[in-house]
């Protein structure tokens, strides 16, 4: 298994080497900075074991750089846990803090997602035929609901908000199924997944010869939508010089191709979604407070799962029952100590991190019952474990035996100041 890690701290870095590298099955490789990671990752890594806080450009902007093709694994200290949250928002299924790292389960999280991703491998189906079947019921979610009822009988924009994962694009579908579009087509477009140069060209379409490669006219998601429901994910993400365009679209309901000049009408309804800070954008001059207004004639605020507990069990056991059918587990429920774990823990990543635990429990739990063990849940909760400082202290120990004891010589090995070396050295007890 080909592993990759991502570390600006050489301490942190080498001691997850040295750690890791006791075990046979594991390649590793590791990188003080992503920039070089991104040069040198391909198609063989399995594996990403990155640190968030980093310079140029931290974990999370080097996943998303990556498309979140890799599996990965954050580690983290506690001044960037808010950024583990939103990396699990955003699909990461596993973090571990750096002061409570145990070597054992982050070993055990390295396994359980490599067997994972041999059993999906195997499977054609696709996962997002399975998440549509999810429903949103609840006490909590009811007020809401009939709110986008009642606004799916009318054409007006509506802005869905509220933080990643909470189930924007499925109430976006709900609006579109209970509207006079229900027959035409549902197209979804996320913002912050197409790069600038491109998003122009997919949304509104192009005439031959608008660049290089247009050697035919294309026409744009708009277009292609025309009396059905475009759902803007994460609008806050458009680019600034694309939101003008927009706005004309919103206005007039007309778009223009790029490199034509003729207008081309468009019937269309507007479902954006964000869980960013529009206010801030609008002050920092990143977003048009004229697009922002015009998008959310009618805002509606979804709230996070946590506040949405009796909605819990009811979405697991749907996905519990879909994704056994989907991989051919044979039946499994929940055992009692696994609920009363989902209805404890406090779902940071929302329904999608909710949905990416249940897949993992169902694919690697080997009996009928799904522990609360399977969900691996608990470290993230409450687990104390080996400390950071016995890694450090492996490591340093390491180098400076084979430095023959001699500071300097140990201090020019690790680049570090030697006066801070003979600090590290005692509080670790070396020397």
């Amino acid at each position: 298994m080909n592993i990759v890690i991502v570390d600006d701290d050489i301490n942190m870095r080498k001691s997850l080497e040295l750690s890791l590298k006791n075990y046979n099955e594991f390649n590793i490789k590791s990188y003080k900075n992503a920039k070089d990671a991104l040069k040198n990752i391909n198609e063989t890594c399995d594996l990403i074991i990155t640190d968030i806080n980093m310079p140029d450009i931290n974990g999370i902007e080097f996943l998303k750089k990556l498309d979140f093709k890799y599996e990965a694994i954050i580690i983290t200290g506690y001044a960037s846990l808010n950024v583990a949250i939103e990396a699990l928002r955003l699909g990461v299924k596993d973090f571990f803090i750096k002061t409570e790292l145990d070597i054992d389960l982050l070993v055990q999280a390295i396994k359980r997602s490599q067997k994972e991703k041999i059993i999906k491998s195997k499977i054609n189906a696709k996962k997002s035929d399975v998440e549509s079947e999810i429903k949103l019921e609840g006490k909590n979610i009811e007020s809401i609901k009939n709110i986008a009822l009642r606004s799916a009988k009318s054409n007006a924009n509506i802005l869905l908000l509220g933080e990643s994962g909470v189930g924007k694009e499925v109430f976006a579908k709900f609006i579109h199924n209970n509207s006079m579009r229900k027959d035409y087509p549902f197209i979804a477009i996320n913002m912050a997944a197409l790069p600038e140069n491109l998003l122009e060209s997919e949304l509104f379409g192009y005439e031959k010869g608008a660049f290089t490669d247009a050697s035919q006219a294309k026409i744009g998601l708009f277009e292609a939508a025309n009396k059905g429901s475009v759902f803007l994910d994460e609008i806050g993400e458009m680019p600034l010089s694309l939101q003008a365009k927009l706005l004309r679209a919103l206005q007039e309901k007309e778009i223009t191709r790029l490199g034509g000049t003729k207008s081309i009408k468009i019937d269309v309804r507007f479902i954006s979604a964000t869980n960013a800070n529009i206010e801030e954008k609008i002050a920092n001059h990143s977003f048009r407070e004229d697009l922002y207004y015009r998008l959310q004639t009618i805002p509606i605020r979804i709230p996070p799962l946590r506040e949405r507990k009796d909605e819990i069990i009811a979405i697991a056991n749907t996905h519990l029952k879909n994704i056994t059918k989907l991989y051919n587990c044979g039946a499994k429920k929940l055992s009692p100590e696994a609920i009363e774990m989902l209805l404890k823990y406090k779902w940071y990543g929302n329904i999608r991190e909710l949905l990416g635990i249940i897949e993992r429990a169902t694919i690697l739990s080997e009996n009928e019952n799904i522990t609360k063990d399977d969900l691996f849940l608990e470290p993230r909760i409450e687990k104390k474990s080996k400390k950071l400082d016995e890694l450090e202290k492996d490591y340093m120990l390491e180098v400076f035996k084979q430095n023959n004891n001699d500071l300097q010589s140990t201090a020019d090995s690790l680049g570090m100041n030697i006066e801070v070396l003979k600090y590290k050295l005692t509080r670790l007890k070396i020397i």
